[in-house]
């Protein structure tokens, strides 16, 4: 079997027929939209966000992004490195409360060769592990099943970073913003 059916991802491919185009970089773009939910940015800090990835590698995929435009990890400023750790703090614990995984894989793919889609702005992949999460699929079919929708993902972290300490929350359709 060469395809999983996921009838849910319809919203996301759709979602270009109601956003506006991007036109250069995606994650430079969202962030400056008035879409939040739409766009799947689930919190904001002073310079990062956190972005569900629209193709995980399991419930709850997310990146956390530097709103600086830069593929170099040196570029960032200090005040945007402490953000970006602290934001990443904000998310393990999202995470935690929202999906209860047993563990996490987290990193970088910096530059051309390390095999991201997007190298020319920095971001930093979480993805939530849980015991015995790796099955068949990927080992003999090359094929991942993902168990959750992204809006009951989006629903579940938004509500698990309103949460916590100095969170501002608008409305569902908001990211949840920090200081």
């Amino acid at each position: 079997m060469d395809q999983v059916f996921a009838p849910w991802r319809i919203e996301w491919i759709k979602r270009d027929e109601q956003n506006p185009a991007v036109e250069e970089c995606v994650f430079c773009e969202f962030p400056e939209m008035d879409a939040d939910r739409e766009n799947r940015i689930v919190a904001r800090s002073e310079h990062a966000f956190v972005l569900l990835n629209n193709y995980p590698y399991s419930p709850g995929h997310v990146m956390v992004i530097p709103y600086a435009h830069t593929g170099e990890y040196g570029d960032l400023t200090e005040a945007e490195l402490l953000d970006h750790a602290r934001l990443k703090q904000r998310t393990f614990d999202a995470l935690e409360t929202g999906l209860g995984p047993d563990g996490f894989n987290a990193g970088l793919n910096l530059g051309d060769g390390a095999g991201g889609s997007i190298d020319d702005h920095l971001h930093t992949h979480i993805v939530p592990r849980w015991q015995g999460d790796t099955n068949f699929m990927p080992v003999i079919s090359d094929t991942n099943v993902i168990v959750q929708a992204l809006e009951e993902t989006y629903d579940q972290l938004h509500e698990a970073f309103a949460a916590q300490d100095g969170a501002r929350v608008v409305d569902a359709k908001t990211a949840v913003s920090f200081d």
